[in-house]
């Protein structure tokens, strides 16, 4: 009798699981097994990035509240640009790459954010001229506004006082917007007066955080709630438990 010439073959199952004979699936197992005990997921235990971001934002938002609420003349403008550039947008962007090489997709996507919002913010003043309006400028200030609420609203789900900075940023811009696409000077003292209380709220936030990795535990409220509370409680174990499911680990994002 002629052999099978299918015969010892498996197929491929959901999944890529390999299907055939119970030898062949047991084969399977065992390979499976020794490929999870050969594999080695390597962290490397950073500080924590979060407090230098908001004072990044804290001081940026400050500055550019004064200069809206007149408290700076308006040739101070191109000044009020570079620090928009050389603290806000520096100390975000690179508190965003830090929160992404910590597995804070959230924070890194904020900051990434708030980091080219500066940028933007910063090159149009500096090269504008004194009071003028642009409304591609006020466009972007109202995504930038919009895409800051979406990301606060996601943040709230493990820490509620961050989230709410996230959120008052993006109003903050969202009123920049108005600003830029109107006459009058009404939503330009409004998103001032919003700025000087997102840079109170900014500071606190980056102080408790600051604080909170200098005595390894919660000093001041961040409003921590679930996987952020989680991260502040678990075990290593329970910080790595669900690692496989994070990107760098799935072939796709």
């Amino acid at each position: 009798m002629a052999d099978d010439a299918d015969q010892g073959q498996v197929a491929a199952g959901p999944g890529g699981r390999l299907t055939g004979s119970a030898g062949d699936r047991q084969t399977w197992a065992e390979r499976d097994a020794r490929l999870e005990a050969m594999t080695r997921v390597v962290l490397r235990p950073i500080g924590s990035p979060l407090a230098f971001g908001l004072f990044g934002l804290a001081g940026t938002t400050w500055v550019l509240a004064g200069y809206q609420l007149g408290w700076a003349d308006v040739a101070e403008r191109q000044k009020v640009a570079l620090v928009a550039i050389g603290f806000g947008f520096l100390a975000q962007l690179l508190t965003s790459i830090l929160a992404f090489l910590a597995r804070d997709g959230v924070v890194g996507t904020a900051m990434g954010e708030l980091a080219l919002i500066w940028l933007v913010t910063g090159l149009v003043m500096y090269t504008a001229d004194p009071g003028a309006k642009s409304d591609a400028f006020g466009l972007f200030l109202l995504f930038a506004g919009v895409s800051m609420v979406l990301t606060a609203l996601t943040a709230s789900l493990a820490k509620l006082l961050p989230a709410l900075v996230f959120a008052i940023a993006g109003l903050r811009f969202f009123l920049g917007g108005l600003d830029q696409l109107t006459s009058g000077s009404f939503w330009e003292n409004l998103a001032g007066v919003i700025g000087v209380a997102l840079a109170g709220l900014a500071l606190y936030v980056a102080w408790a955080s600051e604080l909170e990795v200098a005595q390894g535990k919660t000093v001041l409220p961040l409003g921590r709630r679930g996987k952020g509370k989680e991260a502040s409680e678990q075990t290593l174990l329970g910080q790595v438990r669900e690692i496989d499911s994070e990107a760098g680990i799935k072939k796709q994002l």
